[in-house]
């Protein structure tokens, strides 16, 4: 099985992050993969380019089946390998309906993060970035997490969506592990805080931890948030 499986991915990225986790939960361990660098290009190469020709990570193919958007592979190995290793879709119909709430909010938070963290450091040049706009982004990312800490504190379970892991928590907490890679206090938001905390150690998640985060340290455009 996991071995007709390729996974093309670069590290730190919570959308390749997504599949690895599910990869992991769902004993699919095994499968080819390569990690490549975002800073030298690599995600622009042929072989990227042939799987997915818009030129980004992941690049996933089980068979003749490719799927690169994150949220597809994961729904398609939940999906193709139900019975096997961790079920990620809650058989409760109100911690399904929880959970497909918040796994597609997750965009706008990592959205929202990708607003600030990017402009400050990759896609904005320095001599074209405003002070206004950082301003406004942070306001955003803030508002935006004050939400989330608000939905931790009404939550059932110790999850996204309630007593169980799902695909909520395959698609949320990459998000906000890479919040505190860039610096996040998490004392201001403890709900959070502690969701990061009881499972960061996860197999599933420590298994597939982006390796690049072990050998550079934190950054702190973020310390502020």
């Amino acid at each position: 099985m996991a071995k007709e499986m390729t996974l093309l991915w670069g590290s730190g990225s919570p959308s390749c992050w997504r599949v690895m986790i599910v990869l992991e939960e769902k004993n699919l361990q095994g499968y080819n993969q390569k990690m490549l660098s975002f800073e030298k290009g690599e995600h622009k190469s042929s072989q990227v380019m042939e799987m997915n020709p818009r030129g980004q990570l992941p690049a996933f193919k089980h068979n003749n089946h490719v799927l690169n958007e994150s949220y597809a592979a994961c729904f398609y190995l939940e999906s193709q390998y139900q019975s096997q290793g961790n079920k990620l879709i809650p058989e409760c119909p109100a911690e399904k309906a929880m959970m497909y709430q918040r796994m597609f909010e997750a965009n706008t938070l990592g959205q929202k993060m990708a607003d600030v963290i990017y402009y400050n450091c990759w896609k904005v040049p320095e001599a074209e970035r405003h002070d206004s706009a950082l301003k406004r982004n942070k306001e955003a990312l803030t508002a935006e997490i004050k939400l989330w800490e608000g939905y931790m504190q009404k939550a059932s379970g110790p999850f996204v969506a309630g007593n169980n892991f799902s695909l909520a928590d395959v698609m949320v907490f990459p998000s906000v592990a890479y919040l505190y890679r860039f610096g996040f206090c998490g004392e201001r938001y403890p709900k959070l805080a502690a969701y990061y905390n009881s499972l960061k150690d996860r197999s599933s998640i420590k298994t597939s931890w982006p390796p690049t985060w072990l050998k550079s340290p934190v950054q702190d455009l973020l310390k502020d948030i």
